[in-house]
Formats: structure tokens, C-alpha cells, sequence
């Protein structure tokens, strides 16, 4: 999957969701997630992706639940966080890990 490698060694520090549209704990993770990218602006890229429609990547970041947060620094997995999270906890690791 040259694309998903591609997009986290993209930049220094990447977020990369998986989630799915019929998950209720998505659902509530994607208003926090949306402020977070609003906050960050452009200095970390935060890519989401729908399970069900991104299963090849899914597996390849060894998703097996969801919702997954997987931040990436230097195109390596640093912190994994699955199920609902508070947003400020979830600013805060990737601050942590260079924004």
C-alpha cells in the first residue's frame, strides 16, 4: 500500500483515524476530531478513513477496532489509542509527539 505509506511519512508528525459511519462511538468522536483539526490548522495532517471502505489500509495499520487513533512520527506508529477518548487527551499526545 504505497499510498498509505505515503501519506504517513507526508509530513513530520501524521494523525490517522479509522472509524466507520455506522459506529456510534465515531459519531461522537468525529465533532472532537474536527475541533482538533481547527486547532492544529496545517501543521499536523489528520487523515480519516472508513473502515468499510478502506479495508486494505485498515489491516495494514492492524486495525481491529474502532474508533482507532494511530499517530505517526516519522512514518512510524508512536501511540495508538481505540475507542472514544476526550479531545483534549487526544491534543495533548500529539503535541507530544511533535506538533
Amino acid at each position: 500500500m504505497d499510498d498509505y505509506k505515503s501519506l504517513i511519512t507526508g509530513a513530520p508528525t501524521v494523525l490517522v483515524e479509522f472509524y466507520a459511519s455506522w459506529c456510534p462511538h465515531c459519531q461522537r468522536m468525529m465533532p472532537v476530531v474536527e475541533d482538533i483539526r481547527e486547532l492544529l490548522g496545517d501543521t499536523v495532517p489528520i487523515f480519516q478513513f472508513d473502515i468499510d471502505e478502506s479495508r486494505d489500509m485498515a489491516d495494514e495499520a492492524g486495525v481491529e477496532s474502532i474508533p482507532t487513533f494511530i499517530i505517526y512520527r516519522d512514518g512510524n506508529a508512536v501511540w495508538r489509542h481505540s475507542g472514544e477518548i476526550d479531545g483534549n487527551t487526544l491534543l495533548q499526545k500529539i503535541q507530544q509527539f511533535g506538533a
